[in-house]
């Protein structure tokens, strides 16, 4: 049987969840953790850019969060929204500059990088420990393993 019900838990790397969120709040691309048949009890998500239509809250645009679960094809994709606790708001450049408004372009480049650093570790350390995913027989929690 190689259904998604079979699904119990899924291992997620951080640095993908990371990376994830990152392209999907900071561009209008939709990028997933995917998880593809066969299916076994505990899958490995990876990183997917997904397509979609930005109507249904499902492609790029879209300002709703997709539910993570099944698709079409059978794939299930999971929003890395849905894999961080607490969101943290991307750092903008132009909130770096203001916040450094006497620094020259080469340290407030420092600057933001290094806030870019630090918001990408607390994604990483803000894995949750299970996600709700959409299936055809309905909504099912499965375990989160964080890797990384």
């Amino acid at each position: 049987m190689s259904a998604p019900e079979r699904i119990r838990s899924i291992a997620v790397h951080r640095e993908d969840v990371a990376t994830a969120l990152e392209a999907t709040l900071r561009t209008d691309r939709r990028v997933v953790l995917r998880v593809t048949p066969p299916f076994s009890g505990r899958m490995r998500a990876r990183l997917h850019e997904a397509g979609g239509d930005p109507a249904d809250g499902s492609g790029p645009g879209s300002t709703r969060a997709p539910l993570s679960g099944v698709r079409p094809d059978g794939t299930i994709h999971v929003d890395p929204r849905d894999l961080v606790a607490d969101v943290p708001p991307y750092p903008e450049a132009d909130d770096t500059a203001a916040a450094h408004p006497d620094a020259d372009v080469g340290v407030r480049r420092d600057r933001h990088a290094e806030t870019v650093s630090a918001w990408r570790e607390r994604a990483r350390r803000g894995v949750v420990g299970s996600v709700v995913l959409e299936l055809e027989a309905g909504t099912r929690s499965v375990d989160v393993v964080a890797l990384g």
